[in-house]
Formats: structure tokens, C-alpha cells, sequence
């Protein structure tokens, strides 16, 4: 492990907790294939009460003012759009929670989306960790078709080095939390 890089109280409390419950160290097989020395349930994160919190606190500082909703691809969105959207009707800030289907229903009237999302909503895409950003961007394509407007890509950590160049060409903000730096690992770790 490398030498932690500073980081915000908010984000720091984020990193401790990450460090603590969701990271886990052997040898692994990611989704996409490669061999990593470490793995990322950060599941472990956003569905602790204590996460929760730290998660939400970082993440509304983030989230523009006038984003009116905060979902993405279930089941890694569905924790962390739903914690956040509480914490921050505890702040006064109204943020509905959706989250998008991996496939379309085939009865009712929102196809790939369930929850509170409607069109002309200002979102902010979210899910726990990702390594490649697909999920992040498949929700993207969705939001969007449904006549959303994408005001913010976010999660708890990004441990891979392409959504950043995702969202760029996908024309969105990204600001993840956490990076795989952020957490002391190198791209050979």
C-alpha cells in the first residue's frame, strides 16, 4: 500500500470507513477479468447506517443544487441513491431516488425505470464502485432517453482508469469520492 493522499474531513471519513468494512485483500478475479490483489465490496460501506452517513455527507457536497433526483443501475446504485436521498431530506434537500432496471418490465409504464424519477428531472447517476464506468453509462443512455437531464456521475470509489474519459465524451460531470489512489493502491496493486 502507498502513502494516503490528503483528503477532506468529509472524504476522509469515507476513505476510513471504505478502508475499514469494504475492502478486502487476497487474490481476485475482477468482473472484467483481471487479477487484482484486492476487491471492493462497497456494499459493505453504503449499507452501514454509519456509511451511510459519511457517504451522504460527501456526496451532497457534491451534487449540484438544482439536481432533483439521484438513481442508477440496480442493484450498485440502488444503496447509495436511497441512502442519499435520505440523509438529505434530513437536510432539507429534496432528492428523489429511481433506480433503472438491467431489464425492461414487461407490464406497467416505466420500462427500465422504478421509482420516483420523472422527465425534465435534473439526475445524478450514481452506484457503489465501479472499475470500467459502464453501468454508469448504460444508466446514462436511459435517464436520458426518458427525457432526463444527466447533471452529475458519482459513487463511493472508482478503482479503474476509463470512466472518467466515459463521462467526458458522454458530455457529464464525474466526480467519484474515492479513487484507487485515494486508497493507497497503485495500477499494479
Amino acid at each position: 500500500m502507498h502513502d494516503l493522499p490528503p483528503l477532506s474531513p468529509e472524504l476522509d471519513a469515507v476513505r476510513a470507513h471504505v478502508l475499514e468494512h469494504s475492502v478486502k485483500r487476497g487474490d481476485f478475479t475482477l468482473k472484467s477479468g483481471a487479477s487484482s490483489t484486492w476487491f471492493l465490496d462497497t456494499k459493505q460501506t453504503a449499507c452501514r447506517p454509519d456509511g451511510v452517513i459519511a457517504m451522504a455527507d460527501a456526496m451532497l457536497q457534491i451534487i449540484p443544487d438544482d439536481a432533483t433526483a439521484i438513481g442508477g443501475l440496480t442493484m450498485g446504485a440502488d444503496p447509495v441513491a436511497f441512502g442519499v436521498a435520505a440523509v438529505a431530506a434530513t437536510r432539507g434537500r429534496d432528492l428523489r431516488s429511481f433506480s433503472v432496471r438491467k431489464e425492461s418490465k414487461g407490464h406497467g409504464v416505466t420500462g427500465r425505470l422504478a421509482g420516483a424519477l420523472q422527465p425534465g428531472d435534473k439526475v445524478v447517476i450514481t452506484e457503489d464502485t465501479t472499475t470500467r464506468g459502464t453501468s454508469l453509462m448504460e444508466a446514462v443512455d436511459v435517464v436520458r432517453e426518458y427525457g432526463c437531464e444527466v447533471v452529475l456521475v458519482t459513487l463511493i470509489v472508482d478503482r479503474g482508469d476509463t470512466c472518467a474519459a466515459l463521462c467526458e465524451e458522454a458530455g457529464v460531470r464525474y466526480q467519484p469520492l474515492l479513487t484507487a489512489h485515494d486508497l493507497g493502491f497503485g495500477p499494479d496493486d
